[in-house]
């Protein structure tokens, strides 16, 4: 940002020491009167009116395609006359001695006007705002680490260098500068330039300096201009980099080790989610990207290792929102020999370690509201939760799904008609209406951190039935900020159990394909209820079973929903450095 208030504050220092220079050159004149003999018409006819005064600000924050062009063209120009003069305008390396945060911290204990000419220094980084003055030439370098300005007098370089700096250096060129160190008379420490090099020639012009890039979409889309514009943004991929380092640190302190499963996979398993699916020429099969690493992953517990865990890009075929990107990160873990509290204790570590390490505290904002992390969090069920805001008791309606579908449609919110969601209408069960119902009235207010426990088991396919409570089975979901972070089981692992449960899910979704194809014609094939892609039973797994899983739990935790509230993002597109977009029309 200090970099952006520079840029803009540049224009008007620009503009306010030029005019007083033109009026300095004005007094110092000495006024000559000219007389010129012309008839009144002529004087009617060649007079011209005086040019209206130019907004440069109004002109510059409306850059249009041709204005682009037109910049563009000349800067290729430039190009040409620097290679003209033997200068190649894009370097091969350059030798930097310090960062301008690093040069930053060692000066700053120098005077105002103090010149540290023993100090030998080379910086590297983006021309972000260029001022000329006569024989004094200032520019702000920016790097990876922070800004610096850059003081250029005539003198300290030589005739040619100092032509080219003010001739082929524009705002956007990324130059190596190096010289001694010098506190300006105003405190601004600077690089006192006695060399420099243009490292990269830059093309294209920056976005307008009084408004930045403030196109949405533009940003997502050409991330790297968003990034140069507004320097702050990079912050939040520094902040997901150490939150991705955090949560390693944290799972090799537990034991766990890393490992890699294939992206591309014969079956798409291990949740319920519409796959990408593509084609393998050589294997001439059908292959899909995968959905979750929760069964290969599985499978190395097979094999014997006990503590295992992946941090991988997932991928579903499905809506684009605030929350939902095609491609996610996620990690999964696993931990022989225990149950579903251990991934209770672990999500809350590894939550609270990464705060720690992004923040130092246990207390974050986000959009306004403060989010407290300390622990123990929150712990309840989904029944308890769902008849606290709804006052229905789903216990109480036994096996009775047309029971539980007329109270879901008694609440205030639930769609009903020829209008009803698909999905309370599609319910099969008590615990599908349950869910329906606890999604519609209850994620949304789960703002600090929260364990839903006790899923139903006709959507959790893949935990192991609840020990006291028939019906359920021991899962949960960790909610923070209204929206799902985590997702854990205490993992199925009797086999026979485990195909029926699978068998049960296909059947389900062929009955959901076979009702889309009696209505394809009138409904759009794009919908996120679209079924069309076929489901088989992972053998290969259901094998591994066979062989014998130890008792285990697992969790999935999203990595880029962690990110959002840790960076106070209000939505998945800012902490994906390139979200997928729709097609510019």
């Amino acid at each position: 940002m200090e970099a952006l208030r520079a840029w803009r504050s540049s224009s008007n220092l620009v503009g306010f020491v030029a005019s007083r220079a033109a009026a300095a050159t004005s007094a110092a004149r000495p006024l000559r009167l000219r007389l010129r003999c012309c008839s009144a018409a002529a004087a009617t006819t060649n007079q011209k009116p005086p040019p209206p005064p130019q907004d440069r600000r109004r002109r510059s924050a409306s850059t249009s395609t041709s204005d682009r062009d037109s910049i563009r063209a000349i800067r290729l120009k430039k190009v040409e006359e620097l290679r003209g003069k033997g200068y190649e305008p894009y370097a091969y390396k350059w030798d930097r001695t310090h960062t301008t945060k690093e040069l930053q911290e060692e000066y700053t204990h120098l005077e105002n006007g103090e010149i540290c000419e023993e100090a030998a220094v080379s910086i590297a980084g983006r021309i972000v705002a260029r001022r000329a003055f006569g024989k004094l030439v200032f520019m702000t370098v920016r790097d990876d680490a922070g800004t610096i300005q850059l003081y250029c007098e005539k003198d300290s370089l030589t005739e040619d260098q100092f032509e080219q700096l003010k001739a082929f250096i524009d705002i956007g060129d990324i130059l190596g500068a190096s010289g001694s160190i010098k506190k300006t008379e105003k405190g601004e420490l600077s690089v006192y330039m006695k060399n420099f090099e243009i490292l990269t020639k830059s093309l294209l012009p920056l976005p307008d300096k009084y408004h930045g890039l403030t196109d949405v979409d533009k940003r997502y889309r050409q991330r790297y201009v968003d990034m140069i514009a507004n320097p702050e943004v990079a912050d939040v991929f520094r902040t997901r980099a150490k939150v991705v380092s955090e949560i390693r640190k944290t799972m090799e302190s537990f034991g766990f080790i890393e490992v890699e499963t294939p992206v591309l996979q014969g079956a798409a398993g291990g949740a319920e989610a519409r796959p990408f699916i593509t084609y393998h020429n050589s294997l001439q099969r059908d292959l899909y990207l995968r959905i979750a690493t929760e069964l290969h992953l599985k499978r190395m517990l097979v094999g014997g290792l006990e503590r295992v865990y992946e941090i991988g890009r997932i991928f579903r075929n499905e809506g684009i929102s605030t929350r939902h990107n095609p491609e996610f990160t996620t990690i999964e873990m696993y931990e022989a020999y225990s149950d579903y509290e251990s991934m209770m204790n672990m999500a809350e570590e590894i939550v609270t370690r990464c705060a720690m390490a992004t923040h130092g505290k246990l207390k974050v904002d986000y959009q306004g509201t403060e989010i407290s992390l300390e622990r123990p969090w929150r712990r309840e069920t989904m029944h308890s939760l769902v008849k606290e805001a709804t006052g229905i008791d789903f216990n109480s309606f036994g096996q009775d799904v047309e029971s539980a579908k007329s109270a879901a449609r008694a609440l205030p919110g639930i769609k009903v008609g020829s209008s009803e969601s698909t999905s309370l209408q599609s319910c099969s069960s008590v615990g599908h209406v349950l869910n329906e119902v606890f999604e519609t009235f209850v994620e949304s207010t789960l703002v600090q951190p929260t364990f839903v426990l006790d899923y139903p088991v006709e959507i959790s396919p893949l935990a192991k039935p609840h020990r006291s409570y028939a019906g359920l089975t021991e899962r949960f979901e960790l909610f923070i900020c209204g929206r799902e972070i985590g997702n854990a089981f205490s993992e199925l692992t009797d086999p026979i159990d485990q195909r029926s449960r699978f068998e049960n899910q296909i059947k389900q979704h062929n009955a959901k394909r076979a009702a889309r194809a009696k209505v394809e014609s009138t409904e759009d094939q794009g919908d996120e209820d679209d079924y069309s892609y076929e489901v088989c039973l992972d053998e290969d797994f259901l094998t591994s079973l066979e062989y014998g899983m130890p008792p285990a739990s697992g969790m999935g935790l999203g990595i880029d929903r962690l990110v959002m509230l840790l960076t106070n993002s209000a939505s998945i597109r800012d902490v994906i450095a390139f979200p997928v977009l729709k097609i510019q029309q």
